[in-house]
């Protein structure tokens, strides 16, 4: 028998090994296959966790671009554990043109606070949730979540998620906008490009700005909605089309806040930045 054992050894080491590499990768190579892909600030969040049972409701806003309003995103806890592991790491929020060296802060542009999170089991979970929501598709990655703190007079100017700049392999596919707190007067979501609903206005009033004032002509579109920032509640939407260009209409902004505070939860999915 152990006659038997050494004569494979040499087809093991000499054969399979070396197959095994090929077609699998290495051990190391398949304990990581699910960590960082992109770029450190990126992870798969694939990792077994056991996470409590959590329910929402859900809204199609569009169709295309694809904007779901859900209702209950973060449970109260969450919310309560997102500001508390945050407080201690707010910084001012910085804008940049694409480049890691092209970093500043521009208050002309971007008044609030970031904070990165670190990855305990609530915030895993919350990770878990987003890319559930979204199928676990395979070559979908989640950016690693950040909250911004916006204050009296904070705001953020129109911009998209998504980068227009070529030859991105990769890019923003798609953004959760999820409110950790909403006690403060203004500071809602606003897409300017996209209209109100037709259908079932009083239902969305609970969460868009609705002004009758402000409708338009009988048979005419009213264009530009506005979310408020109702506590754990969220807004999801696709920065890209099927054919990998970003949407225009996905042009948005955070409007100041007229007195209190607002949190909010960043959520950006990465994937393929073009799709033949």
């Amino acid at each position: 028998m152990i006659g038997y054992f050494f004569a494979l050894l040499p087809l093991y080491i000499l054969v399979y090994l070396p197959l095994r590499h090929m077609f699998f990768g290495s051990p190391e190579d398949l304990s990581n296959q699910n960590v960082v892909t992109y770029n450190s600030s990126l992870i798969a969040s694939d990792e077994p966790l056991s996470c409590p049972a959590h329910s929402y409701n859900t809204f199609i806003l569009s169709h295309e671009p694809l904007i779901i309003y859900i209702e209950g995103f973060l449970s109260a806890a969450e919310s309560k554990h997102l500001l508390e592991i945050s407080e201690d790491k707010f910084e001012p929020s910085t804008v940049t043109s694409g480049t890691e060296e092209d970093v500043s802060i521009r208050k002309d542009i971007r008044l609030s606070e970031v904070a990165m999170l670190d990855r305990d089991d609530v915030v895993r979970c919350i990770e878990h949730r987003a890319r559930d929501f979204q199928g676990w598709r395979p070559n979908l990655h989640i950016e690693r979540l950040r909250t911004q703190r916006y204050g009296t007079g904070g705001y953020y100017t129109h911009h998209y998620d998504w980068s227009g700049g070529s030859g991105r392999t990769q890019n923003r596919v798609s953004t959760f906008n999820v409110y950790v707190l909403g006690d403060c007067e203004g500071g809602g979501t606003q897409f300017p490009r996209i209209s109100m609903p037709e259908t079932g206005r009083g239902r969305w009033c609970e969460f868009l700005e609705c002004k009758d004032d402000e409708e338009g002509e009988e048979g005419e579109e009213k264009m530009g909605v506005t979310f408020r920032p109702i506590t754990g509640n969220a807004i999801f939407w696709e920065n890209l089309g099927p054919d990998g260009n970003g949407y225009e209409e996905t042009w948005h902004a955070g409007l100041p806040v007229l007195s209190g505070t607002k949190v909010g939860l960043n959520i950006w999915s990465w994937g393929p930045a073009r799709r033949k």
